[in-house]
C-alpha cells in the first residue's frame, strides 16, 4: 500500500483547530500531542493554532505547547501573536452590526457581541477586561453556555439596548442557543442581504450550536492563506486539523486538510483524510501519518461528536 510521505522541507505549517481537535473530551492537550508539535516545531515546522476563540481566551492553550506561535482567532478576524504582536483584524463594521442586530430581534436574548480591546493601540495586557463581551442579559444564554459565561465574567459588560455598545466595530457577533434555534438564526440571516459572513459551530450531543457573524469574506480559510501568502508558503506545504463546521475553509485549503475522528458525519463525508478522535489523541495521528507515512490505525473509542463544548467562544 503507497503510504503518504512528506518531508518536513515541504511541509512548512500545521494549521490546528482547538476546541474538538487539539483539545481532548476533558479539556487537555494529550502529552503525546504537545510531544509531537513540539517535535515538529523542532524541525522547523510551523504552528500555528486557528480558533473560533478570542485571542485572549486561546492563549492559555497556546502557551502550554512552549514555544513562539501566532493564534488566527473568532474564526479568521485577528491573526496575532502570543506577545500581543498584530498582524491583521478584520473587524465587523459597526454600521453592519447595528442592520445586524435590528433584523434579529427575535433573537436578542442570545446575541452577543465581541470587541478586541487588545488593539495595536493598546498593548495592556490588563486592557481585555469588561466591555470585550457584551450582553443584554443572562437568562437565554446561561441554558446554553453558563460553564463559558463563568470562565468570561470579567469580560462581560451588559449594555440594554446592545446597540448603544456599538461605538466602534466589533470583532463579530454572536447567537448561541439549542441547534433547533440556531437552525432559524441561520435561515434569518440567510434573507437579511448584509454583508456578512455566517460560520456555525455546532454540537449535537449537547444541544448547542454557535453562530457566528463576521465581516463579509472573513473565515478561518482566508486568514490561514492570508497568513501562508505572507510567509510564502504554498497552500500544498500547509496541513489543517479540524473537527466542526468552522473549520470547513481551512481544511478547503490546505493541501493536506485532516479531519477529526469525533467530527459529525457530515464533515466526515467530505473526502477529507479521517484521523482519530480527539480523545485518541488525532492531532498525533494526522501528523505522523503526513510525515512519517505510519498508518491511521481504525478508531477505538467512539465518541459523540462534540463532547468537548462550551469554552469555543
Amino acid at each position: 500500500m503507497l503510504k503518504l510521505l512528506v518531508t518536513a522541507d515541504s511541509l512548512r505549517l500545521i494549521a490546528i483547530d482547538i476546541d474538538g481537535t487539539l483539545l481532548n473530551p476533558e479539556f487537555q492537550i494529550s502529552g503525546t500531542d504537545l510531544a509531537t508539535l513540539r517535535r515538529a516545531h523542532a524541525q522547523g515546522i510551523e504552528v500555528i493554532l486557528v480558533t473560533g476563540r478570542r485571542h485572549t481566551f486561546a492563549l492559555p492553550i497556546a502557551q502550554q505547547l512552549g514555544f513562539d506561535l501566532w493564534l488566527i482567532s473568532s474564526n479568521g478576524a485577528v491573526t496575532r501573536s502570543l506577545a500581543g504582536e498584530t498582524f491583521h483584524r478584520d473587524l465587523l463594521p459597526a454600521p453592519t452590526c447595528r442592520e445586524l442586530v435590528g433584523a434579529m430581534q427575535e433573537f436578542r436574548g442570545q446575541t452577543v457581541l465581541t470587541f478586541d480591546n487588545n488593539d495595536l493601540h493598546n498593548n495592556d495586557l490588563d486592557s481585555d477586561a469588561s466591555g470585550t463581551i457584551v450582553i443584554e442579559r443572562l437568562n437565554e444564554l446561561e441554558a446554553s453556555i453558563q460553564r463559558w459565561l463563568e470562565k468570561n465574567m470579567q469580560y462581560i459588560k451588559f449594555v440594554v439596548p446592545i446597540e448603544n455598545a456599538l461605538t466602534s466595530d466589533p470583532v463579530q457577533a454572536m447567537f448561541c442557543g439549542p441547534v433547533a434555534d440556531m437552525q432559524r438564526v441561520l435561515q434569518v440571516l440567510e434573507s437579511c442581504g448584509l454583508p456578512i459572513t455566517v460560520v456555525r459551530t455546532e454540537y449535537p450531543g449537547r444541544d448547542l450550536s454557535i453562530v457566528d457573524v463576521l465581516n463579509a469574506g472573513c473565515s478561518k480559510g482566508h486568514a490561514l492563506e492570508r497568513w501562508a501568502n505572507y510567509r510564502r508558503i504554498t497552500r500544498e506545504q500547509v496541513m489543517a486539523i479540524g473537527d466542526n463546521y468552522n473549520d470547513i475553509e481551512m481544511l478547503a485549503f490546505a493541501g493536506h486538510p485532516f479531519i477529526m475522528g469525533n467530527a459529525s458525519e457530515e464533515l466526515r463525508s467530505r473526502g477529507w483524510t479521517l484521523t482519530r478522535s480527539n480523545a485518541e489523541s488525532g492531532v498525533t495521528a494526522a501528523i505522523e501519518h503526513v510525515l512519517h507515512g505510519k498508518e491511521i490505525e481504525p478508531l477505538v473509542v467512539e465518541q459523540i461528536p462534540g463532547a468537548a463544548v462550551g469554552v469555543t467562544l
